[in-house]
């Protein structure tokens, strides 16, 4: 069993107000997933797996979006 740090568990979950900079780096993201997503919905049939690879985008931008958020 992995034993978390209070420091880890306090920065996991608390609000993180983006530093200058940071705007600007989701924003980049935000817009890089939101393409991947269109070209996924043209190229995609529509079945579980596209619903699947559009669901794993948006958890993929999240964990990018925190790992900038609870480390910079």
């Amino acid at each position: 069993m992995i034993s978390l740090k209070k420091e880890q568990i306090e920065n996991s979950f608390s609000y993180h107000t983006p530093n200058e900079g940071q705007t600007d780096k989701y924003n980049s993201l935000r817009n890089t997933a939101k393409n991947l997503a269109y070209t996924i919905n043209v190229l995609c049939p529509e079945s579980r797996e596209k619903s699947t690879a559009i669901t794993k985008l948006e958890e993929c931008l999240m964990w990018a979006n925190k790992s900038i958020a609870v480390n910079e």
